[in-house]
């Protein structure tokens, strides 16, 4: 019977799947912080970047399809997310995307496929525009990549407050400043309130293969934004999620994880 969660019930209560036993894991010092990491499996790598305010255990429906499928997927909590500790300097994506490069450093990877969600997905597109050398291709799901392509005043509703329930409960678990919650909140929303600024002329400096996944009911990203992305990457692709919202990796797994393998053979020559 496949898994659904619509409307994130099951994620409220319980988070996503629990992640399988990881092969390495540790935290690895970076420019003032301590990036947490683990790697799974023994095949292609691709890194797994998780959104704004949650954690590398977002991911916990993806990591077994990816392993089934003979990848090598890689979790990095963010700076200041999850088991990651940060400085007192303003989060920026650029500093994100060399906290990543940093951890690739560390494990001896040369160059990985970025799967990216919202903020992991523009932190995954920075990547490709600046270290094009380093990523095989950016799976660029639910995010903007300046200003105009979001939706400044997102309603609120029982999805956003179960989401962000989970995220307050993990962030007090996980953290190393777990009564700072609010401070968090407020220092990534200056981030995503005044970043990212890619102009069209950058987004067409974009050299890697890019997949811009957009969901039918995305909350957060304008569809005309994401169809905008598609036509001046050169090269991108444009996928549609149809039924589900900026949650989809834990609303319809298989959904998600579908898309995910067809990128990844499409840019690694994995057969899925």
């Amino acid at each position: 019977m496949t898994f659904t969660d619509d409307e994130l019930i099951a994620f409220a209560e319980h988070g996503a799947a629990p992640l399988p036993p990881a092969l390495e894991q540790g935290h690895l010092a970076h420019d003032g912080a301590r990036i947490w990491y683990s790697t799974y499996g023994s095949g292609t790598p691709v890194v797994l970047l998780h959104g704004g305010l949650g954690h590398s255990g977002n991911w916990g429906y993806q990591l077994p399809a990816l392993i089934e499928a003979g990848y090598r997927p890689i979790l990095i909590d963010s700076r200041g997310h999850g088991r990651s500790t940060r400085d007192e300097r303003p989060y920026t994506y650029h500093l994100m995307a060399s906290d990543v490069l940093a951890v690739l450093d560390h494990l001896g990877i040369a160059r990985a496929a970025i799967i990216g969600w919202s903020d992991g997905a523009c932190i995954g597109m920075v990547l490709g525009h600046q270290s094009p050398e380093r990523v095989a291709g950016v799976f660029f799901f639910g995010c903007n990549m300046d200003p105009s392509g979001s939706n400044v005043e997102v309603a609120g509703g029982p999805l956003l407050e179960r989401c962000f329930g989970r995220h307050s409960k993990d962030y007090a678990a996980l953290s190393a400043t777990p009564d700072q919650f609010q401070n968090f909140v407020s220092a990534v929303g200056r981030m995503m309130a005044s970043e990212p600024n890619y102009t069209a002329a950058d987004l067409a400096e974009i050299a890697v293969p890019v997949t811009i996944v957009q969901s039918e009911h995305d909350e957060f990203i304008k569809p005309e934004h994401a169809r905008y992305l598609a036509d001046t990457i050169p090269g991108a692709k444009l996928v549609e999620l149809k039924g589900v919202s900026h949650f989809a990796p834990l609303q319809r797994p298989d959904l998600f994880n579908r898309v995910v393998l067809e990128f990844l053979e499409s840019v690694t020559g994995t057969p899925s």
